[in-house]
């Protein structure tokens, strides 16, 4: 409820605004805002507005270790919705950060550990829709900061593949279920790579859809220009079958204004024949690349060659000038105000706010001392950074974006697709317990240099696994133009045909 500050309310805000005003001043100023804290205390009052529930469900209860052995289930459900549509018996797993009414939700933060949200994400509605069964949450990292899967107040997330290795993140636990066969698709988000960094790691197809092509309603956020979900499946088929039920405008999401749909589906069996294919020259080499990552992925772009693709070399040198510097800054200054001064969910847009979800996070100032070393660093330099520059470098960088997304798009305006390694590396060891905040932070941020940068341009962007060396996935990655997810797919699902990744 709220409550009508006091002098000292007021006294200490001043402070934090750099100023100093008598005593006399603040109470006359008290005076002043009685009829604003009146309408402040009217909402209380109000019903809120919110998406209504339209499945029932029967609760969810926590899987015991024994069947947990990946550490990537934090709840498990069977939420079913409509019994015929085009994912009848399939059963999906949501990233711990998408909302499912009813059913705690703690975005891998442990004080935020039994919150329950009470609505439903769009894309949870859309699946239940189209005869989908929600299987459970899945661990992410801590409050999705992290590309490693060692983070979340629940314990570090296996990979599949390498027990005792990191599964990418922090769409973590959605890409480890799915490599191990508990379900066959999941729901990630991405803002640095956190769907294509997992599905990279685990070998799995993993797709970051054109910013604003599936509605974020009821997800989680951390930066309002960076926030996209996608599918994460087993193969190229359930992909474009998850995304053409997911996409779409919801008339809910304002980062949806220009999103353009298509049968993604139907795409599947064009070939690769006629493809322009871009091998990204920036994508490779860079000082963490691992030498059989680069010459696995070129090897692949070799066999699109065989496929009948136009296969060639493509500079884009801003990928490399501008693509991290202008994602730190955005994500850098950008977090801190969604994350900590609006209580995950920002300001600036009409949409749906999950006052549920809100009023836990309240509490992370006095939990601040127990955040991952990623988020509490992350956090350290970004109110740094807003403090003293005031937005001025967030500012900057959501300028550049302009020439970044231009570059991109002069690449493709000559090649339906550019070809590069997903993450420069395979999946590395789980830090051990304990390990300090050093390893904890390289190994969570080492893997997003080839991802992050389409983040910040906005273009559509798939990992498929396309090799196995010392026992863990490479992941290719396909990127194409906004809204053209479907030659991705055409793209993608050939290659997918040409043979089992895991001997190549």
């Amino acid at each position: 409820m709220f409550q009508k500050p006091s002098v000292a309310d007021l006294r200490h805000a001043a402070e934090r605004l750099g100023m100093n005003p008598s005593m006399l001043y603040l109470q006359t100023a008290q005076d002043i805002l009685a009829p604003l804290c009146a309408a402040y205390a009217a909402l209380d009052a109000a019903a809120d507005e919110k998406p209504p529930v339209k499945y029932p469900r029967d609760g969810f209860r926590r899987p015991s270790a024994q069947e947990n052995p990946l550490g990537a289930w934090y709840v498990k459900t069977a939420v079913k919705g409509t019994p015929s549509g085009k994912l009848a018996g399939r059963r999906v797993a949501l990233k711990d950060n998408v909302c499912l009414a009813g059913v705690p939700m703690m975005m891998g933060a442990g004080f935020l550990d039994g919150s329950v949200p009470d609505i439903d994400a769009t894309v949870v509605t859309r699946i239940l829709d189209e005869g989908g069964e929600i299987a459970g949450k899945a661990v992410c990292e801590y409050y999705c900061v992290s590309g490693g899967s060692h983070t979340s107040a629940t314990g570090p997330v296996h990979n599949p593949r390498k027990r005792g290795h990191s599964a990418g993140g922090s769409s973590s636990g959605s890409a480890a279920l799915v490599a191990a066969g508990e379900v066959p698709m999941a729901i990630g988000g991405d803002q640095a790579g956190s769907i294509r960094i997992p599905a990279s790691f685990c070998g799995i197809v993993g797709l970051k859809p054109t910013y604003g092509l599936v509605p974020y309603t009821g997800i989680g956020p951390l930066e309002f220009t960076l926030d996209t979900a996608g599918p994460m499946t087993a193969t190229v088929a359930d992909n474009a079958l998850l995304l053409e039920v997911i996409a779409g405008p919801d008339g809910l999401d304002p980062r949806q204004h220009r999103a353009k749909v298509a049968p993604y589906t139907a795409a599947l069996d064009g070939g690769a024949g006629g493809l322009r294919i871009g091998v990204l020259k920036e994508g490779f080499g860079h000082p963490n690349s691992e030498p059989d990552v680069d010459a696995a992925v070129r090897a692949a772009a070799e066999r699109f060659r065989s496929l009948g693709a136009r296969v060639e070399e493509v500079s884009v040198p801003e990928h490399l000038s501008l693509g991290y510097p202008l994602w730190a800054a955005i994500r850098g200054d950008g977090a801190c105000i969604t994350l900590l001064e609006m209580t995950g969910f920002g300001v600036g847009y009409e949409g749906v706010y999950p006052l549920s979800v809100m009023r836990a996070a309240m509490a992370w100032r006095e939990h601040a001392n127990e955040f991952a070393d990623t988020l509490k660093i992350a956090s350290l330099f970004s109110r740094y950074s807003v403090d003293r520059y005031g937005g001025l470098y967030y500012a900057k960088a959501q300028n550049l974006r302009r020439r970044l997304r231009a570059a991109y798009d002069a690449a493709l305006s000559s090649h339906d697709l550019l070809l590069l390694p997903t993450t420069v590396l395979k999946a590395t060891p789980l830090p051990p317990q304990g390990a300090g905040p050093q390893e904890v932070t390289q190994r969570s941020w080492e893997a997003t240099r080839n991802t992050c940068p389409f983040n910040v341009s906005g273009h559509p962007a798939i990992s498929i696994p396309c090799a196995k060396r010392d026992g863990l996935p490479v992941g290719m990655m396909l990127v194409g133009r906004h809204w053209e997810e479907s030659t991705i797919y055409r793209a993608a699902a050939a290659f997918e045909r040409t043979g089992d990744w895991q001997t190549f």
